[in-house]
């Protein structure tokens, strides 16, 4: 056997297992990306994350454009979990309070957990460039058109008006999203008050849908009730 013959020869990976290689490396990086934001906070600089990764900023920069690219990579991710949580809670077939009690409590349990990563993506100050999207805008979108679909859905069955079912979606998830935000600023609540003064609310709101049929005109040409309203979507107090 000849030199040549014994030398080890370079392992040549394919275009397809380089494009798998670089994916895996760069999902490694935004995992300690997240690390390094729990651990400093929002106000994360991009020296703390390559040292969380045990790599060289010129590193990360092989795998991201730049500090805009790496903040985006994360919040996909970040969001991509919250609305993992949140969609795989929603059951079609849950009484509306008990719906709307399991969403709003998945939504505050996840940033109660997550403070600082929740903080670096909707403060947005990371990145040094525009973004051409927000990832959080697009989130609240998702969950939204997948609760207007519930609501739509339910207010058909019972033969009601369902052309607001986007609107009191939006509505809603925008509602709770402000209110967390508030929530993780001032703590004066706990998250199971906070989480049944919202429900309170958007049962409320969804009650007084449902008693004028999902018809604003019905609403607004009513006269004020003068005896106990009895048509709900379910009966029985709000039980905590």
């Amino acid at each position: 056997m000849t030199g040549d013959d014994a030398a080890v020869k370079p392992v040549r990976r394919s275009p397809a297992s380089r494009s798998g290689h670089r994916e895996q490396r760069r999902a490694a990086l935004v995992q300690a990306a997240m690390r390094a934001i729990r651990q400093h906070g929002p106000d994360v600089a991009m020296d703390d994350i390559a040292t969380e990764a045990g790599v060289s900023k010129p590193i990360l920069y092989r795998h991201f454009l730049d500090k805009g690219d790496l903040y985006m990579a994360v919040s996909d991710t970040a969001t991509g979990q919250l609305r993992a949580v949140l969609l795989t809670g929603l059951d079609s077939e849950a009484d509306p309070r008990s719906l709307l009690r399991a969403v709003i409590d998945t939504y505050l349990t996840f940033i109660e957990q997550e403070p600082e990563l929740y903080r670096f993506v909707v403060r947005r100050s990371f990145t040094d460039r525009p973004s051409t999207r927000d990832p959080v805008t697009t989130n609240a979108a998702l969950i939204s058109g997948a609760l207007a679909t519930i609501f739509a859905d339910r207010l058909r069955s019972l033969g009601l008006d369902s052309g607001g079912a986007q609107t009191w979606a939006h509505a809603g998830v925008g509602m709770v999203q402000a209110a967390g935000d508030w929530w993780l600023q001032d703590r004066t609540l706990s998250r199971e008050q906070l989480r049944d003064y919202l429900l309170m609310m958007a049962w409320g709101s969804l009650d007084a849908i449902l008693q004028a049929g999902g018809s604003p005109a019905r609403m607004f040409a009513s006269q004020p009730p003068t005896e106990k309203p009895t048509r709900r979507l379910s009966a029985g107090p709000i039980s905590m």
